[in-house]
């Protein structure tokens, strides 16, 4: 294992920075981002960015293909973009464990070229996380948030207090002299990169206080009742007119989760040549899976059915029973009507079985 004074922190990003791009964790509560590293961006105090890692593996909108049509001719234009190497540091646990839920889906067979060029291009550094927001719960899904996956894990330890904010919104620490930055390779890849920075000392980590998990109002969340043993009764369910009535269709949900993956693919005309292009979209828009035939699933009742019956229902019974959902809280934060999938699953948990 190795260690890095916290004071030498932004020494750290210049190092990796000046060999591959580096994106870090930054801005206040509520709208932090992973952003390109500059000099004199500071690491935020914020446990969690406002939307997930993965928009580095799987961009909002990215261009596929550009076509020329020119008589009965059609040039296909590579349009892609080149995928250079890059670090994503400061990335949760929670977050880690929502790339293994797109793996599952983008390399299969047939595998998505644009994301697996991503993901081989990218380098993960998680950092574990000690003071929990009362809205996480990856506990309750196995995730051991002091102990992420990733191609690099890292802890800050040590100091008066491990995560305040200073007056730009950085991470700071009372003691920084006693604070450290303690990294452990878990993949050839994290291991190229440590060995690439001169400046990390051998060291042993800290043992680590987890007793405020113990304490999280959603760590007892019971998951036993879904699963694809019981798809019928949860989609006949009568609650689902309930659950939806207050539901506006706004999306918001769907876009700040990190497991979900639904995409569209549109063409546009810039005159010159016709670019297709994928962004992302929301099961919970009315026009999302339009054909020609109409809208299969015309209620909003109906809408909000599909998203939380694939986190909790579709997706387990597909994939050996791991859950859609990585516990990060974030739907619990964002949803304006205070609809999230705890109390989705709360109230369908508590149907009896048959």
């Amino acid at each position: 294992m190795k260690k890095l004074p916290l004071s030498q922190l932004n020494a750290f990003f210049a190092a990796i920075a000046a060999g591959q791009k580096l994106y870090i964790p930054a801005g206040d509560a509520g709208t932090a981002a992973f952003t390109p590293w500059r000099e004199g961006l500071e690491l935020t105090a914020a446990l969690n960015t406002s939307r997930s890692a993965k928009d580095l593996f799987f961009p909002q909108v990215e261009n596929l293909v550009g076509f020329k049509v020119t008589g009965k001719q059609i040039e296909v234009i590579e349009s892609r973009d080149p995928g250079e190497h890059f670090v994503l540091f400061g990335v949760c646990a929670c977050d880690c464990r929502s790339f293994d839920i797109l793996d599952k889906v983008f390399l299969a067979e047939p595998e998505d070229t644009y994301y697996k060029t991503r993901r081989e291009n990218g380098t993960v550094v998680t950092l574990a996380c000690t003071e929990p927001e009362e809205t996480c719960f990856c506990t309750a899904l196995g995730i051991d948030p002091t102990d992420p996956a990733g191609d690099v894990s890292c802890w800050v330890l040590g100091g008066q207090s491990m995560r305040s904010e200073s007056q730009s919104g950085g991470l700071v620490t009372e003691d920084s002299s006693e604070a450290y930055l303690y990294l452990r390779a878990k993949t050839e890849k994290g291991k190229a990169l440590l060995e690439s920075l001169p400046m990390l000392e051998e060291g042993e980590r800290p043992d680590l206080d987890k007793t405020v998990f113990d304490r999280l109002p959603l760590k007892g969340l019971d998951w036993s009742a879904f699963g694809g043993e019981r798809m019928m009764e949860h989609f006949r369910s009568p609650k689902w007119a309930s659950l939806a009535e207050s539901c506006l269709g706004c999306g918001t949900c769907t876009f700040v989760c990190p497991t979900c993956q639904c995409y569209d693919i549109k063409d546009f005309n810039t005159g010159s040549e016709i670019k297709r292009f994928r962004c992302w979209d929301s099961c919970m828009y009315s026009d999302f899976t339009l054909m020609s035939a109409g809208q299969p699933r015309p209620t909003q009742l109906e809408r909000f059915r599909q998203r939380f019956m694939h986190k909790l229902v579709y997706y387990p019974s597909t994939h050996e029973g791991e859950f859609g959902c990585v516990g990060c809280g974030r739907c619990l934060q964002k949803c304006p009507i205070s609809m999230n999938i705890v109390k989705v699953a709360g109230a369908l948990g508590k149907e009896e079985t048959p």
